[in-house]
């Protein structure tokens, strides 16, 4: 499709043309490739094999568990996260540790670490001053400078392995310098570690000896403390004082129930006398020994007294005497209960003394107490601060007697083991000559194929006038006594491609004039001079100025417009002035669709086939899909968008989806043209968003003061540039007026 740029016209890249100039230069890209891969394989053959060797460490935790279980980790443990696996992987690049490592492998007599020392040839860089002169520097510099150029330690990821690479142009020295580092890191590390426990034993060896003397201070302290004051301990937790008081208190309990149990013995005894009841329902005088016996000889002389007076009389002095000795019994029992009730008297009153004792001796030892508890506040103090003092000493010796076991060298290993020794490589892993070959052969041809399609760019040979055919593509010249010919297939959008889907026969090409014009205009445009293209321009603008529909058609092709609005406000005459000049349009060769978004339908019942076909109203209401709403015309290869079936109040209620459908339909024609039939100015702001919309009135039949009134109220409304299109008829006479309002 023509651009939009204004009279610009885009190009495009033509694919053919391109890939004709890299087949016609085929034989100077696959020359160079094959120089490139005979030098490459040259190249790499001369150049000096390297090897490489690669020991792996582990991190991990190897403190020795002396004590014997599943013991706790040491404080002293490295923490195995990613940043310690890290810190170790920098500690196997320090400097030190490959100075020793350069030392012990006596690496400075080496061509190959001391390159400067062992060449006989200056640097060139160096004798220009681009580079520092090498001997300047000491030679274990230099070594060691060659040595981390050799060097690669990373750190094996998701893991706690750590890869020491070495190259070298000998296989021995790859294989033996890493597993050599591996050998000194764990020196080192467990020289650390010894290091650490010497300093630490040495260090607590004072500390011990001072701590001793403050416990020994704070425990006199205490002893003399608790002596003067008189706070004797019986237990660990108890006190002299509070060991009485919980005696006493015991003691106090006691007498106090045995008084309550007196108390109520006798009330008893005393309430059965005084209620009369016989003393053999008491328990404290059953008990007695006295009652019981003096119960005894009442038993007795009971039974006398009844075999007495089955043979005796009544007034018989035996049984008179016999019953003279149960009264005195019972008198004795009597007097004995009394003894018993003023026994148990005694016994609550005892007990009363002693509880007022026993309280007299409570309340002295709470007073006692409660002084010793203030003196004790300062007792605890003291005894505080020395089993503070005692657990610092006793941790610092536990570290000591830990760290003085370790002091021997087999006692703190390294938390790292080797678990991969570097051997001996066989092969080489640099160069690598057949996939070296292979780079660069490849490299060269796509470079060679890239430095043509550049040139072929440049040059213009490459490049094509967007949406432009060749003019045997477009036009197809036959005689004059053939059938008349049907215009080539245009190149559709999927949109247009849709509205194709009906089956119509194509018509005939009505005016072949126009295609010779086209054929004519096509060929002027590439081959004639300046001067006849100004000519051209020239009759151009005659044309413009007739107000027909020709010169519009011709204004809207040859300035590329992409959107054009038609307003008619004569009505249906207007519209059917606006159908034709998309007609025109379409005849010459350009892709065109027309949106009906006037009131009567006109347009549609002029183009359409069926006027109740889906269409605008439908789009906005959301009703129908894009492709079914485009529809080819009757009479010319012209498309049409009809005014639909839908209410129009609904539609104009989505009218903001307008803008959307002409930029998709402004993507897929040359040119969409949107007749609105008799709208008002205020009414057409929204289809006229984009800047590159152009304005139709279409006034068939108008008087040139209809005319001009109408432009001036377009122009009062902003509207400063317009078509105006007065006459059906296709003539070149001039009329009065401008074709344009500025």
């Amino acid at each position: 499709m023509s651009g939009v740029n204004g009279g610009n016209q885009d190009v495009d890249i033509d694919l053919g043309r391109v890939i004709s100039a890299v087949w016609e230069r085929k034989g100077r890209i696959l020359g160079a490739t094959i120089v490139a891969a005979a030098i490459a394989l040259v190249g790499t053959s001369l150049m000096k094999p390297s090897y490489k060797g690669e020991t792996r460490l582990l991190i991990e935790s190897r403190s020795p568990n002396l004590s014997g279980g599943d013991a706790a980790a040491q404080a002293n443990d490295p923490l195995l996260d990613s940043l310690n696996i890290t810190s170790q992987a920098q500690l196997l690049q320090s400097t030190d540790l490959i100075k020793r490592v350069a030392r012990d492998l006596n690496l400075a007599k080496l061509k190959e670490f001391d390159p400067a020392a062992q060449s006989f040839l200056p640097d060139p860089l160096v004798l220009i001053g681009l580079k520092q002169d090498p001997m300047k520097l000491d030679p274990e510099d230099r070594v060691i400078q060659e040595f981390r150029d050799k060097l690669n330690v990373y750190a094996v990821e998701n893991s706690r392995v750590i890869a020491i690479e070495f190259s070298s142009r000998d296989p021995k020295l790859a294989a033996d310098i890493p597993n050599r580092m591996a050998e000194v890191y764990l020196q080192l590390q467990s020289g650390a570690k010894l290091d650490t426990h010497s300093e630490t034993a040495k260090w607590l060896q004072p500390e011990i000896a001072s701590l001793t003397r403050k416990v020994q201070e704070a425990e006199k302290k205490v002893a003399d403390y608790r002596s003067s004051n008189g706070l004797f301990q019986t237990t660990e937790t108890n006190s002299f004082s509070t060991q009485q008081l919980n005696d006493i208190s015991t003691e106090l309990a006691r007498i106090r129930g045995e008084r309550a149990n007196a108390e109520a013995r006798a009330e008893n005894v005393r309430t059965a006398l005084k209620a009369g009841r016989a003393s053999d329902t008491l328990s404290d005088v059953v008990g007695s020994q006295v009652i019981q016996r003096l119960k005894e000889a009442e038993a007795n002389l009971q039974a006398q007294i009844s075999d007495s007076a089955t043979s005796l009389l009544e007034g018989h002095p035996r049984l008179k005497g016999l019953r003279g000795q149960l009264s005195g019994i019972r008198q004795q029992i009597e007097s004995e209960t009394k003894k018993i009730l003023a026994s148990l008297e005694n016994e609550a009153e005892m007990s009363r003394i002693r509880e007022r004792q026993l309280m007299g001796q409570l309340n002295g030892l709470k007073a006692d107490s409660a002084k010793a508890g203030e003196e004790e506040v300062g007792l605890r103090a003291l005894e505080r601060e020395a089993a503070a003092q005692r657990q610092l000493l006793e941790t610092y010796l536990a570290r000591y007697r830990e760290a003085s076991s370790r002091l021997e060298g087999n006692s703190s290993p390294a938390d790292a083991r080797v678990v991969s020794k570097a051997v001996e490589p066989s092969e080489p892993y640099f160069p690598k000559i057949i996939p070296i070959v292979i780079v660069v052969s490849l490299a060269t041809f796509i470079f060679g194929c890239l430095i043509v399609i550049v040139i072929e760019l440049f040059s213009g040979r490459a490049l094509r006038p967007s949406g432009v055919r060749d003019v045997e593509d477009d036009i197809m010249v036959e005689p004059a006594a053939s059938a008349p010919a049907t215009a080539a297939p245009l190149p559709v959008h999927q949109m247009q491609a849709e509205a194709a889907r009906f089956d119509r026969p194509e018509p005939a090409r009505e005016n072949p004039k126009h295609a010779a014009a086209l054929a004519y205009a096509k060929i002027a445009e590439q081959s004639l001079s300046e001067k006849e293209g100004e000519a051209e321009e020239a009759a151009t603008e005659v044309d413009d100025r007739g107000f027909t529909i020709g010169s519009v058609a011709h204004y809207l092709q040859r300035h590329d417009v992409p959107v054009a609005v038609a307003i008619s406000p004569g009505g249906d005459e207007g519209s059917t002035a606006t159908v034709m000049l998309a007609r025109e349009i379409a005849e010459s060769g350009r892709t065109i669709v027309l949106v009906d978004m006037t009131g009567s339908a006109t347009p549609t019942q002029m183009m359409a086939e069926n006027p109740k076909l889906p269409g605008i109203t439908d789009l906005l209401c959301g009703e129908t899909a894009f492709g079914d709403a485009i529809h080819p015309d009757r009479l010319s290869d012209a498309h049409i968008i009809p005014h639909g079936a839908s209410d129009p109040a609904r539609a104009m209620r989505g009218v903001d989806r307008l803008s959307m459908i002409i930029d998709a339909l402004a993507d897929a024609y040359d040119l969409v043209l949107i007749e609105c039939g008799p709208a008002e100015i205020a009414g057409i702001s929204r289809l006229t968003r984009n800047a590159m919309a152009e304005i139709i009135l279409s006034v068939p039949g108008f008087k040139d003061e209809e005319v001009a009134e109408l432009v001036t109220d377009f122009e009062a409304a902003g509207y400063g540039n317009l078509l105006v299109m007065a006459q059906t008829a296709d003539r070149h006479s001039p009329r009065p007026g401008k074709r344009r309002a500025a």
